[in-house]
């Protein structure tokens, strides 16, 4: 399930925003401090349009357990446009479960109640599973950003999903 960041998400997100292996993935290039996030928790009203992005955590639930295994976003919105980004993290213990797609398409609901009919992402090339992933859901290569990632050099897929096609 997806739910809004409560405070006690502060020890994942700092956990996940200071692992450097994902920063060359990301837009953070420096370590955050509790405090940060602690602040940004605090700011987020969970709106997407008050805060311009919606960060939502994933949940997941077992017989006697409910687990938080990562979290996914929408962000740099577009409110003219009416498009946005989308992010995706699940803890690497999580991985290769089919979570991806079960949580994109709720990710992409959420943003389509929120009228955001279009959304866009970048990925490595090297990442053919989500590249897969994000085709299976109906996205569509828009060509490459050469040289994007840093650490190694690598291209980024451009990819973009519109309303008029299926998910």
């Amino acid at each position: 399930t997806l739910r809004k960041l409560e405070p006690s998400d502060l020890p994942y997100l700092y956990q996940w925003e200071n692992d450097a292996a994902m920063w060359s993935d990301a837009d953070t290039h420096n370590p955050l401090s509790q405090q940060d996030l602690r602040d940004y928790i605090g700011s987020t009203t969970g709106d997407l349009y008050r805060d311009g992005q919606l960060r939502l955590i994933i949940e997941q639930q077992t017989e006697t357990e409910r687990m938080t295994i990562g979290c996914v976003d929408l962000f740099d919105l577009d409110v003219r446009n009416r498009k946005a980004a989308i992010g995706l993290y699940i803890a690497p213990a999580y991985r290769g479960q089919g979570l991806g797609r079960i949580l994109m398409k709720e990710l992409l609901t959420v943003g389509r109640k929120n009228s955001v009919p279009e959304f866009t992402l970048e990925v490595r090339v090297s990442n053919v599973p989500a590249i897969k992933l994000y085709e299976s859901l109906g996205f569509k290569s828009e060509g490459r950003r050469k040289n994007f990632y840093e650490r190694p050099v690598e291209d980024a897929e451009v990819m973009w999903l519109r309303e008029t096609e299926p998910v």
